[in-house]
């Protein structure tokens, strides 16, 4: 039973000292997603507008 706790509370510390590099991870792969998002976004637009006039 002691054996179990010790690791139960090993892994709460390592958590914890792991999550500030966990978020920085979540936003800079959000940072990403959002750039290209935005790009292909733009990049649509764009090709929409250049299109000729068709009636």
């Amino acid at each position: 039973m002691e054996i179990l706790l010790a690791y139960v509370l090993q892994t709460s510390t390592s958590l914890n000292q792991v999550r500030p590099l966990i978020g920085l991870a979540a936003g800079i792969l959000a940072a990403i997603l959002a750039s290209y998002a935005s790009w292909h976004v733009t990049d649509r637009l764009i090709a929409w507008r250049q299109r000729p006039e068709e009636d």
